[in-house]
Parts: structure tokens; sequence; C-alpha cells
């Protein structure tokens, strides 16, 4: 069957072709570093880690590339706080909080993970590049990219560059020819009142009246920093080349972030910048758009320890990655007894299958007849747009008839028990990144508790001067995956 996917670009669905028949050059853009990372970002990255696995079944190279936003506004606002002293440190801090949320959704791992500020020098020379070809212009110190000189300008949004009134800050408006002309390069460090109106309530800096700059680098127009939109066209073009098969992200990124994306990449290259473009829908609580700025959030670590990963996944992929969904109680509670009829029907084929009553010469044709509708109906669903709501449905299909074959018949099919089992596996463990065999909750709660016992210990040895008793019960924690942290408010662990 032939892949199809919805191009944001051509407003159409397509069948897929890559530029390589071998290979996928798929990219997505990461998030900001400056906030906790939430289930609005764990829905893409699940989805986009779904879509990873399903090209990899059809039997793509994947090249996955996911970007960090270490340079920016919000960051700096943070600097100083108890994040950290530096924009690089409050960066890194949060780095290190999204990857621990990435691999506790049991996501993919992506080829690589770049960063803005280990690209400045890429960043400047395709600014160079474009102000070479007379694309862009310097004012002030800053470069902004004059969208006039771009005939395609607005072809992904579908707007006119008239209706277009103005990007950017108010204060950049006397440095451009154009309203909507665009940063490239930022002359100096991030304006005060910019740091000001990110403070944190919750991370305080204790010198509100001189916030800091942030870091600058040298370019051939001054001291200065990189603009959003480059980043990602820099990073992107460094690991993948000129031209993506895929670019992933949010809806609410349309414009103007990837539609600058295509107009500086494609008149720096004069090459398509990416061939497909899909976007992720909003995903709402509270009837508006989970966000960080907002407030209304939930944590992927708190849905996580409260839920469990299964859980969490199968809440997010209950719809598909275009369609918009809410967060609410009642849908994850549902999505957890999804999950579990789900665990159910997988244990009761390895039971069945593993019973004496499973037997070779025994054919039960409707459950055979089943299997092969199940396969064909899952395939169908992730080809169509990865569906991954129908494909769901499909497995679900699979449940059913297992347990109509175990208490319908005292001899079971182990021939079809079997496909069963693999294709449970197959679908939902390698392409949906479910695992069958995960810790129960009560498995887990209780490795939790002897873990915080031995923590308690630790820190009893401590108050008691045994250091070395202290560091070696850290060690045989960390040597059995449990990493412990030290912090004002105590010890924390993650596996």
């Amino acid at each position: 069957m032939t892949l199809r996917v919805t191009n944001t670009l051509t407003g159409e669905t397509e069948e897929f072709e890559p530029q390589d028949p071998d290979d996928v050059l798929l990219y997505y853009c990461g998030l900001t570093t400056s906030d906790p990372p939430h289930l609005g970002h764990a829905r893409s990255w699940v989805h986009v880690d779904v879509m990873h696995r399903w090209l990899e079944w059809h039997g793509y190279d994947v090249r996955h590339v996911e970007n960090f936003t270490d340079v920016n506004e919000k960051i700096v606002a943070r600097a100083g706080s108890d994040l950290g002293d530096s924009e690089e440190a409050v960066a890194h801090h949060y780095v290190d909080e999204i990857l621990g949320s990435m691999r506790s959704l049991n996501l993919k791992r992506a080829e690589v993970y770049p960063r803005v500020s280990e690209h400045v020098p890429e960043i400047v020379d395709l600014v160079e590049t474009l102000v070479e070809e007379g694309y862009a212009y310097e004012s002030g110190g800053s470069v902004y990219f004059d969208v006039t000189t771009f005939e395609e300008y607005g072809k992904l949004s579908n707007q006119r560059l008239e209706d277009i009134e103005e990007q950017g800050q108010e204060a950049e408006l006397s440095e451009k020819r154009h309203p909507a002309d665009f940063a490239l390069w930022k002359a100096g460090g991030v304006d005060p009142e910019a740091v000001r109106e990110h403070r944190s309530e919750d991370h305080p800096h204790p010198d509100a009246e001189h916030p800091p700059e942030g870091q600058t680098w040298d370019s051939p127009w001054g001291e200065g920093r990189p603009g959003w939109h480059i980043e990602c066209s820099a990073m992107s073009m460094t690991h993948l080349g000129e031209t993506l098969d895929i670019h992933v992200g949010g809806r609410d990124l349309v414009f103007p972030h990837h539609e600058n994306e295509i107009a500086q990449s494609e008149a720096a290259t004069g090459q398509t910048f990416a061939r497909y473009w899909l976007h992720c829908a909003l995903f709402e609580m509270d009837e508006e758009k989970m966000s960080s700025s907002l407030g209304n959030f939930v944590t992927v670590p708190e849905a996580v320890e409260r839920f469990g990963t299964n859980e969490v996944r199968t809440f997010l992929l209950g719809g598909k990655y275009n369609s918009r969904q809410t967060y609410s109680e009642a849908a994850i509670e549902e999505a957890v007894e999804r999950w579990d009829r789900l665990r159910r029907g997988y244990e009761t084929a390895v039971d069945a299958a593993d019973s004496p009553d499973a037997y070779t010469k025994v054919e039960d044709e409707a459950l055979r007849a089943e299997l092969d509708e199940v396969r064909e109906g899952f395939v169908a669903a992730m080809d169509e747009d990865f569906n991954t709501r129908e494909a769901i449905r499909a497995l679900f299909t699979l449940v059913s008839a297992v347990n109509k074959h175990v208490d319908e018949h005292d001899e079971y099919d182990y021939q079809a028990l079997r496909e069963s089992i693999e294709t449970f596996e197959e679908f939902g463990e390698d392409v949906l990144g479910f695992s069958f065999a995960g810790e129960t909750e009560g498995e887990a709660t209780i490795a939790d508790d002897v873990i915080e016992l031995v923590l308690d210990v630790r820190e009893e040895e401590r108050e008691a001067g045994n250091y070395e008793r202290a560091d070696e019960l850290r060690d045989r924690l960390e040597a059995l995956g449990v990493e412990v942290q030290d912090t004002d408010e105590g010890p924390t662990f993650r596996y």
C-alpha cells in the first residue's frame, strides 16, 4: 500500500514519495527550553515518534532531527534565578527535563538534537548569503529579510503579502523597509523590557531592576543574536541538507515561523526547502490551547507518574495528529481503561497460547479471518495520513476476536494465537510505541517506595557524617538505573 499525507503546502492529501527511495529526511521543530515540557508538547512528540516508526515499518531509513531553541528572551528572563545564573545554565536545566520526559514516553531517539547556540556560525553564513543575494539588508546593526524580494511569500499560510500588516516587535518598524520584513539577526543583547515581560513568579530574579541581556555573538554587522526563524533553517540544512522530505510542527507555527523558514531557505539555496509540511493541531485545556504562557498545562512527568507511559500514549494517539484534541480528566481516564483492555487482550492471547489447551492442528477460521482484516485495517489507517485513531481501533477488533476465541473454545488455535501476539507486538509495540511487558501500576509504586526508603537511609547517613556510605548508596542506585539528584528541597530520583 502507499502512504498518503496531508500536505499543508498544497492543502491536499498526497502520495508520499521521498527524494531517495531508501531514506526519509524528517525534521521536527523542537521546544524553546524555557519551561517544563507539558502534554501539549508530548502530543506532538508522540505523533512524530509514530510517524518515524511507521516510516521505518515501510522500510525507510529515517534521519530524524529535532532541535532545541536555547537562545530566547524567555530563557534570559529565567537567568539569575534558582534555575541557573546564565542563559546557557537555564537552557541546560530544561534540556535535561525535556530529554527525561522524552525517555519516559518511550520515544525513539532522533539522530540529532541540535541547539541554536552551537549553530551560530552556520546562521551567520546563511544570513550573509541572503544579504549577498539581495534578499536581506542591514539596518542599525540588525539584518532583515526583505519579503518583497521573494515572489512566493505567503504560499504556505495562503496569504497575500499586501494583507500582512507587520511582523516582529514594534521597536523594529523604523529599521524596516516593509512592515512584514522579519529579523534574521538582531543587534545587541535582549531588550530589557522583553526580559521583564517574560519574568516568572515561580523563578524570580534577585535584581529585577537590572535584567540580564543574554549572550551575544560577533558577526559582520556587529555583536548580536540570531533571529528566531533563521535558526531552524540553519540547523535543519546543516544536518539534513537543502531539501527536507517532511517538516513537522504545530499548527500555530504555520505563520510566521514556517512561512519565513521557506522564504529564507529557498531564497538562499534556490531549492525546495521541504516537500511535505505536516502540522499537528492544537491541544486544548479549558477551551484554550495548552500553553506554558497561559499556565494551563499538565507536565509530562506529572502525567506519566499519575497514569503511566502506555496510558498517556493511548490518550495522545486517540486522535489524529492534525485533529484538535482536548485534555480532560474523563478523556484520560477513558484512555486508561482502553489501554487496560488492550493489555488484557494481549495477555489473554499469551496465556492461551502458552496453555496446554493450545493445539497446532486446531483451526478457528473466524479468528484467522479477523486477523487478516485487522492487519489490513491497521495498515490502511496508518497509510491514510498516520490515522492512529483508526489504527488503535483495529487492534481493539483483534482484542475482541481473541477474547471470543478463548471464551467459545475448549481447544485453542495455537497458530492463530501466535499470529495475534505477533500482530499486537508488531503494531502495538513497534509502531504505536506501547510496551505490553511494562510494569504494572502496583509494581511501579512498590519500586518507588523502595527507592524512597533507600534515599531516607542515605539522608540519615549524611546527617550522621557517614558520607562514604551515603555515596555508596547513591552509586548503587545509579548502577540499577536510578539517577539521584540532590536539590534544596531534598533528593529526587528518576529512572
